[in-house]
This record gives C-alpha cells, sequence and structure tokens, in this order.
C-alpha cells in the first residue's frame, strides 16, 4: 500500500509500505477512505515531538470501511463504516474506566499514553491502518454522515470541545476568549455554545480567519498584529477580563495573551501543543485565584458529538477547504503548511 511516512525533522514521503496485518484478536483493518492533517502532523515534522522515530506514517485521523477483524472482535464487521479515534481505549485499564483513555495504560508503544496513531505506532495518512482495540476505539457511522463531517470527529471537535470548552469551565452567560482561530481553535468556537457561553472573542493574527471564526459562531473579533488586543478585549468585559481563556496555538506569546486577558476566579485551558518553554507568571497569577487546565483529548465525548451532527445541530464539514486524491498527499501537505497563504482549514484527502 502507499503511505504517507516520516523520515525525520522536514522529511517524508508518500512511498509503498507493507500492507498492515492483524496482530491482536482485539484488532481490525480499516481501509482509509478519507484523511486529514492535524497542526500536531506539522510538529512532527518540525521535530517538536521526538517520540515520532523515522519511518512511522503519520495521521491520526480518518473514516473508513472495515476490511478485517481481528477473533475477539464481535460488535464491529467487515463493510462497517467507521470513525478511527485519534485516541485508542483499551476499556479495562484504571484511566479508561475514569473516562480517560488519553492515559490508557495498555496502549501499544508507551504505557500512559493513549495517542499512538502516527506517534507510536502507524497511522491513518495511509491506505489501510491497524487499529488496535477496536470495538473501544472505532465508532461506527450512521446514515446521512458524510466522510467530511465524521473525520472532524477523530480529533478536532472532541478537542476544542474537551480540552477547551469543559475543561476550561465554560458555563451559562460567560465570555469566552479564544487565541487562535485555526481549525482547534475554530471547533472551540463551534462547541462553546453548547455549554452556554454569551460572548466569544476569536483572536487571531489573520483576518481571514477571524472572518471564519464569526461565521462558526464567534460574536466578536480582534487582530492582534495591531498590539492593542489586550485592550480591546478589557473594553467588551467592563475592564475585568474574561471568565476562560482558550490558548488554540501553542507558542509561549498566546499562553501569555490567555493570562493576560482572564479575570480574577477565571479558568485558562491550555489547548495547543507546545514545542518549548513557556514562562508561567505565577507571581502575578496566584492573587487572581486563576485555575490553569492542560490535556490531551480523550475522545470520549465523540458519540456524543456524532449524535449532534446526525442531527443536523453541529455542521463540522465546514472545517473542510481544500481536498485531494491521496497520490497527491504531498501537495496536502504543502497547502496545509502555508495555511496564511493558501486560506487552508482542514484539507481533505480522499481515497
Amino acid at each position: 500500500m502507499k503511505a504517507l511516512v516520516y523520515h525525520g525533522p522536514g522529511q517524508k514521503a508518500w512511498e509503498e509500505v507493507p500492507d498492515p496485518t492483524i496482530v491482536e484478536p482485539t484488532d481490525a483493518i480499516v481501509r482509509v477512505d478519507t484523511t486529514t492533517i492535524c497542526g500536531t502532523d506539522l510538529h512532527i515534522l518540525k521535530g517538536d515531538v521526538p517520540a515520532v522515530t523515522p519511518g512511522r506514517i503519520l495521521g491520526h485521523e480518518g473514516v473508513g470501511t472495515i476490511v478485517e477483524v481481528g477473533s475477539a472482535v464481535g460488535t464491529l464487521a467487515v463493510g462497517d463504516r467507521v470513525i478511527v479515534s485519534c485516541v485508542s481505549s483499551c476499556g479495562s485499564c484504571s484511566y479508561c474506566h475514569q473516562q480517560l483513555p488519553s492515559h490508557c495504560l495498555n496502549a501499544e508503544g508507551a504505557a500512559g499514553v493513549g495517542w499512538i496513531f502516527g506517534h507510536l505506532i502507524d497511522g491513518t495518512q495511509a491506505e489501510f491502518v491497524r487499529v488496535p482495540f477496536a470495538e473501544n476505539s472505532l465508532h461506527k457511522l450512521p446514515d446521512g454522515v458524510s466522510d467530511e463531517a465524521a473525520v472532524m470527529l477523530s480529533d478536532i471537535l472532541p478537542t476544542g470541545f474537551e480540552i477547551g470548552v469543559r475543561n476550561g469551565r465554560v458555563k451559562p452567560g460567560d465570555v469566552v476568549a479564544v487565541i487562535g482561530a485555526g481549525p482547534v481553535g475554530l471547533a472551540v468556537i463551534m462547541t462553546a455554545g453548547l455549554y452556554g457561553a454569551a460572548r466569544v472573542i476569536a483572536i487571531d493574527l489573520d483576518d481571514n480567519r477571524l472572518e471564519l471564526a464569526k461565521a462558526f459562531g464567534a460574536t466578536d473579533s480582534v487582530n492582534s498584529r495591531a498590539g492593542e488586543w489586550a485592550e480591546q478585549v478589557l473594553a467588551m468585559t467592563d475592564g475585568l477580563g474574561v471568565d476562560v481563556a482558550i490558548e488554540a496555538v501553542g507558542v509561549p506569546a498566546t499562553f501569555d495573551m490567555a493570562t493576560e486577558l482572564i479575570r480574577p476566579g477565571g479558568t485558562v485551558a491550555n489547548v495547543g501543543v507546545h514545542g518549548r518553554s513557556v514562562e508561567l507568571k505565577l507571581q502575578d497569577l496566584w492573587i487572581k485565584d486563576v485555575a490553569i487546565t492542560t490535556g490531551l483529548v480523550s475522545a470520549t465525548t465523540t458519540p456524543m458529538l456524532l449524535r449532534l451532527v446526525a442531527q443536523g445541530k453541529l455542521e463540522p464539514e465546514r472545517f473542510v477547504s481544500h481536498t485531494f486524491a491521496m497520490e497527491d498527499f504531498m501537495d496536502a501537505y504543502d497547502t496545509f503548511g502555508r495555511a496564511a497563504e493558501t486560506k487552508a482549514m482542514k484539507v481533505i484527502i480522499k481515497r
């Protein structure tokens, strides 16, 4: 089969690799019909995730069709159309029982890390993928949900909701600032209304993404390039700051922005993947009773979000900006990597 293979920082190739096979009786083999590229894949290619070794097939998002199941798989069958979750869950360890499969103790590669696709085992940017713990890590798709909508439930929609909205403790009437209007930031904005946010302020350097943020549910937007972003946000909140500040970029400057915008008693929810150290100004924050949360998505909300999508309450297919065929995977990476120029949001790669 063909797959997108990582060969070290800055190096990747769409090339021939062996087909995956059933290794454990709980495995399934899925033919990948639709996949996409995540900002985390770009972090990997920059060398920010050293656990990813040369030769690894990248990707942790996908929708496909089951072509083979292991002997212990009873609730799934060949021909089922499924979402491949970005996090694998054994379903039986203490963390999985706590609804934290992001720290699954039985996941392959390293105990305590549920994100294994394109990280510790071969991922979904390929024609076929082996899925461990298939019954707990695949979601059957109802009729009427498109591949384009479903693939957003592999990662970005549950990530934005769980690590941004839910960890941020958004509650009815809150004012929420979302720093970074990329795909995950927009997923936060799309789902903030589920918990009753009264005002959602999108902050970004790119006017195009700020316009998208408005379309996804932001009530206000601030271009931080002007340098007066803090004053603008404070003016919207009677000088107090926001109830919840959600960092969705993954660089020190945007984390600092979140801590500067938060009001006493508020919550800073860090969603972005950071590749280098961030200074925590605890000497300023402790007296404000500020809570700071972090997290890796567990994707335990995927079934709930899927029901909302099936009923037309959420429209994640709106994230799609570009579509490519699998043989054009390298072009897809080029387009996604130059998002400011190409206006790429989520690029879809289809069989």
